[in-house]
């Protein structure tokens, strides 16, 4: 048999009432506050190292094509694309550069092409067969160098200096998740 003393007061029912209560309310705005504070930006940041192509450009935009002006096929391919006004010794490091990281995708090398648009006088070093020159008669591009989806889509953009690793941590997350290409 139940006693007086056994039977829960009518506050122990109140109190952990209140208690469920609080612990919701500070959860709910604890979960808005870290909503609020990523949405500006103040707390937590993007994880790639290059910067989002804006606006939104795609390579039919820019007319890419090859210098005897023939259409070149995107589909299936990403690219790792440079862009130089004249290719100086900048240009060139950039080049061999990314001709290493090319070489570190190892198995996933095959998935991505190089190219280079730079002034007609520039030739295509010998070490560098696979390079394939790309001319934009509808754009004027910012020197460096970008990441091309296979959908055209030029995703981000890089200055000619850029630690390859960096580019390569980039390159190799879009390879990872694509479910294209």
């Amino acid at each position: 048999m139940q006693t007086e003393s056994d039977k829960p007061s009518p506050t122990t029912g109140r109190r952990q009432l209140t208690i469920i209560l609080v612990m919701a309310l500070f959860s709910l705005g604890g979960s808005y506050a870290l909503f609020f504070s990523a949405k500006s930006g103040t707390s937590w940041g993007t994880t790639n190292n290059g910067a989002f192509v804006q606006p939104a450009t795609t390579v039919a935009d820019l007319g890419w094509a090859t210098p005897e002006q023939t259409p070149l096929p995107t589909s299936g391919q990403w690219w790792l694309w440079t862009v130089a006004d004249q290719c100086d010794a900048a240009c060139v490091t950039a080049l061999q550069k990314l001709r290493a990281a090319h070489i570190l995708l190892n198995r996933e090398a095959k998935r991505v092409r190089r190219g280079v648009t730079t002034s007609p006088a520039f030739v295509v070093p010998e070490d560098q067969p696979d390079l394939q020159r790309i001319e934009t008669p509808n754009g004027d591009m910012d020197e460096g160098i970008y990441i091309v989806d296979p959908n055209g889509n030029l995703v981000f953009f890089y200055p000619l200096d850029i630690n390859p690793k960096l580019l390569l941590a980039d390159l190799k997350k879009l390879l990872k998740v694509s479910q294209i290409g």
